[in-house]
């Protein structure tokens, strides 16, 4: 259900071996991990592998979404009503790394429906890349709120508070929460976070 992106790693002040372990158990899962909404984009999830011309087939994968993306631009400017294609068409600028042109058609979708909580979670990935980690924890609280049982924006927001803001209480409180409505639920790399949780609980309180 879930996409990786960026993070940089630096939240840990502490230099105690619990903590460096720690540093070393979550690079392999957060080494830039948010979590996008959707569990796949149309035409990114080819495999390469024993393939011959890969750098062909990457090419092929490109031009194929610069069009789509410039088929969708030419119908949202006839129809700028059309929130499935604008909802699209953030999607793929998300999977083409253009924060700011996704986070643009991902409002515009919210402005027609702003009760779409994988929307805002995508959203809030882009503003994350962007460089605007407050603006992503309100896009992921917006998406709590609408659905408090989906787990991309609780691990969302954990991820941001505890990387990009240094606040590793607040992330545990999102974690945790998370934790509560699924005992289960896992991060990328199969690991469960409440086993992440509970390190991460350790070096807060060594």
């Amino acid at each position: 259900m879930f996409e990786k992106k960026e993070t940089d790693g630096q939240y840990v002040k502490k230099e105690t071996v619990l903590v460096v372990a720690l540093v070393a158990l979550v690079v392999g899962f957060l080494g830039g991990v948010v979590f996008s909404a959707y569990n796949s984009r149309p035409g990114l999830n080819v495999s390469e592998s024993g393939l011959s011309g890969q750098a062909s087939q990457k090419q092929n994968i490109s031009n194929k979404l610069a069009q789509e993306i410039n088929d969708l631009e030419k119908g949202i400017s006839l129809h700028p009503e059309n929130i499935e294609a604008l909802i699209r068409l953030g999607n793929l600028y998300f999977d083409v790394d253009r924060p700011e042109k996704a986070i643009m058609a991902y409002n515009k979708a919210l402005e027609l429906d702003p009760t779409n909580p994988d929307v805002l979670t995508d959203l809030g990935v882009m503003y994350r890349r962007k460089g605007q980690p407050l603006e992503a924890i309100k896009a992921f609280d917006k998406a709590i709120k609408i659905d408090p049982r989906h787990e991309a924006p609780r691990f969302n927001k954990g991820v941001i508070l505890l990387y990009d803001l240094n606040d590793s209480r607040r992330a545990i409180s999102a974690w945790q929460e998370l934790v509560e409505l699924n005992p289960f639920a896992r991060a990328q790399g199969s690991e469960l976070v409440v086993d992440l949780l509970e390190k991460l609980k350790g070096t807060d309180n060594p």
